[in-house]
């Protein structure tokens, strides 16, 4: 693996990170698809495109996000569920409505406070 390159053991390849990759959003931020009515709080991210190939070509091609951009894992929420989703930069902003009401939130973060969320010390690096 060269230098920046990962393995990314949910797709089962190796990631070639480009040389320089900005993300946008950072963990413990609430954002919202711009597209889907849907919110959520990011718990991890990946500095490129790293699901597997089956779940990106499911994508229809006029909606399918570049793969060489930040992409982020989300409790999401919507107005019926609460699940986990992955989304390129490309498709969130930044949401201002408050707390996400996903009930994992509570044991990866702190309380809600000063408009994010804040990873518990115990999962922190």
């Amino acid at each position: 693996m060269e230098h920046g390159n990962y393995f990314s053991a949910q797709s089962g390849r190796e990631i070639v990170a480009p040389p320089v990759a900005t993300a946008r959003f950072s963990i413990g931020e609430v954002v919202r698809h711009k597209m889907f009515d849907f919110r959520g709080v990011i718990f991890d991210i990946d500095p490129v495109f790293a699901n597997t190939e089956e779940w990106y070509q499911s994508i229809p091609e006029n909606v399918r996000p570049l793969r060489d951009q930040p992409f982020y894992h989300l409790l999401a929420e919507n107005g019926e569920n609460s699940y986990v989703a992955y989304v390129s930069q490309q498709n969130l902003e930044t949401d201002e409505e408050g707390p996400v009401d996903h009930p994992s939130v509570t044991e990866m973060f702190d309380p809600f406070r000063d408009g994010r969320y804040r990873l518990r010390r115990k999962l922190s690096h």
